[in-house]
């Protein structure tokens, strides 16, 4: 094996210098504007970004997702700036090469974190549709109660049980939400029965009447009472109103006062509300009521009595003793 001479690899490395050399100064000014360039977009990218926060912290409540959009802006401005500087010195083929790195990266991250990845891009698609804000009152997926906060990933929701749940952003974005503070209204609903011997238009009027005499009570106009239909012991009404939701007075509190009214006003009106009460009657179709039949009984159970005793004895001695030599 031939050991080549110091003074040919000497020549060899000296050569290759010489070669960058020129080569580096030859594209020395195209180095220079690329740097520049990285430079300018660099300064471009934080003052764009400096903006950019402003405007999205006053667009959205999440500050994450205002920040992370900004994020977002300033790498694919930087991003931009480099691969305009690489390109303008001659490194087409890097770019390439960079892009397409990014395309695996992306995808292979995509795969391997899609629960993550669809959670991130649901918070970004609700920060920007805002089907609710923190504070509102919402119901998905059995949990009910207030907004507490908002992030990238889930939403922070304080039932009205005094626990916090945890919902995945996607959940919210895919499935069925009731969101009870973006109207600022409610209808409260109350089931209540009358009995059978009342009237159920008079018993309309004065719960209309007493209802709309509230002050928690809005839209008075529609404040109404439904017969619903007969039950086993009354007729069965369906009282509804409005109220300012959320408001000075509470949904619970509302209601509870609304029964309690209801309740005053009935009795006020001499107007039942009945308990079960189960009555047998046999005079459904020409038949015979229960007391009649009783009635019957007791009358033939009173005839058989007198007539027993009036065969057992007899107010004239004269009967009696032919009686006695009849039977001799």
């Amino acid at each position: 094996m031939d050991i080549p001479r110091i003074n040919e690899v000497y020549s060899l490395i000296n050569g290759k210098l010489e070669t960058w050399l020129k080569e580096g100064i030859k594209h020395l000014p195209n180095i220079v504007v690329a740097i520049f360039i990285a430079v300018f977009f660099g300064i471009l990218a934080k003052v764009a970004g400096n903006v950019i926060q402003k405007i999205l912290r006053r667009t959205f409540e999440s500050r994450q997702i205002a920040d992370l959009i900004t994020a977002i802006a300033k790498v694919v401005i930087l991003a931009a700036g480099v691969f305009i500087a690489l390109d303008f010195v001659g490194l087409q083929g890097t770019v390439t090469s960079l892009l397409a790195g990014a395309g695996i990266v992306g995808l292979a991250i995509g795969f391997a974190f899609q629960d993550l990845t669809e959670n991130f891009i649901a918070g970004i698609a609700m920060g920007i549709r805002k089907p609710f804000e923190i504070g509102d009152v919402i119901s998905a997926e059995g949990v009910f109660g207030n907004v507490e906060s908002i992030n990238l990933r889930n939403t922070l929701v304080q039932t009205f049980h005094g626990q916090r749940e945890i919902i995945p952003n996607k959940i919210l974005f895919r499935n069925i939400m009731t969101n009870y503070s973006v109207l600022g209204v409610r209808r409260i609903e109350i089931p209540v029965g009358i009995s059978y011997a009342d009237d159920p238009a008079r018993a309309r009027d004065i719960l209309t009447e007493a209802l709309n005499a509230k002050d928690y009570v809005i839209k008075k106009d529609e404040t109404t009472v439904y017969a619903e239909g007969f039950g086993d012991s009354s007729i069965n009404l369906l009282v509804w109103f409005w109220i300012t939701y959320p408001g000075e007075t509470g949904f619970m509190e509302a209601r509870h006062d609304a029964i309690v009214t209801i309740q005053r006003t009935l009795n006020e009106a001499d107007i039942l509300i009945p308990f079960p009460i189960r009555t047998l009657d046999f005079d459904a179709k020409r038949g015979e009521k229960l007391n009649t039949m009783l009635s019957s009984r007791k009358s033939e159970t009173h005839s058989d009595n007198g007539t027993t005793a009036t065969r057992g004895t007899s107010s004239n001695p004269s009967d009696d003793a032919d009686n006695a030599e009849a039977d001799n």
